[in-house]
């Protein structure tokens, strides 16, 4: 982070250091309820020959590229955890580059770009997106997206065709990757705007993209809300309050490295930290938006914050570059609240987040390991999670069936 104007290679070989730091102690964990949901249903949608029933089904079309992804691995590596979580942290490291060419081209410069990828890369608030498999969507949904917007806004400054056609293709596997991906428009539009880029070049596109694809892709969903398992089982709502929903996820995903970026930014005047404010400030509003019509938290989960807090490592990226310097000139005075801002983030995922994953996977395990040693039927009564997780869980890890009574 200390580093004027880093190469791609150094942001590439810290970024990777860093991930492999804040997420490695997390490979020794279990797979964790949902996951044996998960891989249950990509055996079921992820061969070609479910894809018909996979795309017949309004909820998990939506999360297709998952599902592909855990098909593909199942087959290859079968019910292993390593390979999924490696294929997690390596989705999380290619964001993290994502962030960094997006910051970059944006105007932020390489310097305040890479701190802001090395941040994202260790932030513990949304390590969920990281460390659960079954959160996959989110680091799927974060590339595509991001593919897409860092696409379209070349070909929006005036690049050719091939620019097009990958924001194009990226978009529709965004899509295919989690619902927020509706949003992808609005901030081409927004930053379209922020930029006075001509508007003959960014006005078509958006309008294809959000008023015929995302409007189509929305109406399909609502079409199904009879059947649709998020309409049906209190998870989403219209008439959520998604507007104090929004205020308390912003309001907790500034605490406390937010605030304090934001404090030292207005304080020393950092360059551009208006900008900054506002370029994030859009960008974390409108990532936020899809999730604020939870119904069962009054925040915004913490793997549904992945998005949104790549707007908060940009504000910590540029404060740490631009706006530390003016208050502290010596290096070593940046250098050790970098070290702090690593060592808090790694130290509350290794001895907070991590015990809490192994008491999630507790039951799961308790129970394989139970049925194993059982020499005739097992009944299971009280179990924490649902009877479609028992039903996968033992199917999965021991090949048994389980009935339903």
């Amino acid at each position: 982070m200390g580093i004027a104007e880093p190469s791609w290679g150094k942001v590439a070989a810290g970024t990777a250091l860093l991930c492999l730091l804040a997420y490695l102690p997390f490979f020794q964990l279990p797979f964790i309820s949902d996951d044996y949901l998960q891989i249950g249903l990509a055996r079921q949608y992820g061969s070609w020959e479910g894809q018909q029933e996979l795309f017949a089904d309004a909820l998990y079309r939506c999360r297709a590229t998952a599902l592909w992804v855990v098909w593909a691995l199942d087959r290859v590596f079968g019910p292993v955890v390593t390979p999924q979580a490696v294929v997690c942290l390596a989705l999380h490291f290619v964001n993290c580059l994502l962030l960094f060419a997006l910051a970059k081209d944006n105007g932020f410069g390489r310097g305040p770009a890479a701190a802001a990828a090395m941040f994202f890369a260790v932030y513990e608030g949304h390590q969920e997106a990281v460390v659960w498999i079954s959160a996959m969507p989110e680091l799927l949904v974060f590339l595509f997206a991001g593919v897409s917007l860092l696409a379209g806004l070349r070909w929006m400054r005036g690049g050719g065709t091939g620019w097009l056609a990958l924001t194009v293709v990226s978009y529709g596997l965004a899509l295919l990757s989690k619902e927020s991906a509706v949003v992808v428009p609005a901030l081409l539009a927004a930053y379209g705007l922020m930029g006075r880029m001509a508007w003959r070049r960014w006005a078509p596109l958006v309008g294809v993209m959000g008023g015929v694809v995302a409007t189509w892709y929305t109406w399909s969903i609502f079409q199904a809300k009879q059947s649709h398992l998020h309409f049906n089982d209190g998870t989403f709502s219209l008439s959520a309050p998604f507007l104090v929903t929004l205020l308390i996820s912003v309001s907790r995903l500034f605490w406390f490295w937010g605030l304090a970026a934001v404090l030292v930014g207005w304080w020393s005047r950092a360059a551009e930290f208006g900008r900054t404010l506002a370029v994030a400030g859009v960008w974390i509003v409108l990532t936020f938006l899809p999730y604020t019509f939870l119904t069962y938290m009054p925040r915004v989960p913490s793997r549904h914050t992945y998005w949104a807090s790549a707007g908060l490592a940009l504000v910590v990226g540029v404060v740490l570059v631009q706006g530390l310097p003016r208050l502290a000139d010596r290096r070593r005075v940046a250098a050790a609240v970098v070290a702090v801002i690593i060592l808090h983030n790694c130290g509350y995922l290794w001895t907070k987040k991590l015990g809490q994953y192994q008491e999630r996977a507790r039951a799961t395990e308790e129970l394989i390991a139970y049925s194993s040693r059982a020499k005739g039927p097992v009944r299971v009564r009280c179990f924490p999670y649902g009877d479609d997780i028992i039903f996968h869980c033992l199917e999965i890890r021991q090949g048994a069936r389980a009935g339903r009574d």
